[in-house]
């Protein structure tokens, strides 16, 4: 067994997804130094066969703007899941460094983790923000030790997640800041450095 294969069982394939040319320049300048299977995509999260995508939502699952409204209008039933399960397992609000994983009602991908960004619909993020930083690492800590509601283990149906980035949009975030978090919150998770 080589340590590649070691590694791959313990992570999940990490697909970074950019639209713009800053954003996937960030990701590449972190992605080489992230061990574990974690690749770089330029284009839409849509595009990569993936059992389940990241939405950098609000706490209260509200899918209106941003990648968020893309998720809304692939997967009709999205929003309501993910308002549904915040309501029921959260009160109503998701705080930020909690993440859930819902059904989209399509075959693939099969699965989104919500995992918000901002509390409020359409916030803006103060520049020394950790929100992306805490949002990847409630990712990752779902893929690591979460169960979807049929019992089985997330990490079980869930090999390859693609990622947008986190924040950078409405949020505001610079690409380099986010994808820095998100290389952290993965090292930290999965090789116990941080």
């Amino acid at each position: 067994m080589t340590h590649r294969d070691h590694v791959s069982r313990r992570t999940p394939e990490l697909v970074l997804c950019a639209v713009d040319e800053a954003l996937a320049t960030a990701w590449r300048s972190v992605a080489t130094a992230m061990e574990g299977r974690v690749r770089v995509h330029q284009g839409s999260v849509l595009d990569v066969p993936a059992q389940a995508v990241v939405s950098p939502a609000n706490s209260f699952g509200w899918m209106r703007g941003g990648i968020d409204a893309t998720y809304a209008r692939a997967f009709p039933e999205v929003e309501q899941n993910v308002r549904s399960a915040v309501l029921a397992y959260h009160g109503g609000e998701l705080p930020i460094g909690e993440a859930i994983v819902v059904p989209t009602g399509e075959p693939a991908p099969a699965w989104l983790i919500s995992a918000p960004t901002m509390r409020e619909p359409g916030e803006r993020l103060p520049e020394d923000t950790v929100h992306p930083y805490l949002a990847a690492r409630a990712v990752f800590q779902l893929w690591r030790d979460g169960r979807l509601e049929e019992g089985l283990d997330v990490r079980r149906a869930v090999d390859t997640i693609a990622m947008p980035g986190l924040g950078t949009g409405v949020g505001g975030v610079a690409p380099e800041t986010c994808a820095r978090q998100v290389g952290a919150a993965w090292e930290e998770v999965f090789f116990g450095r941080g």
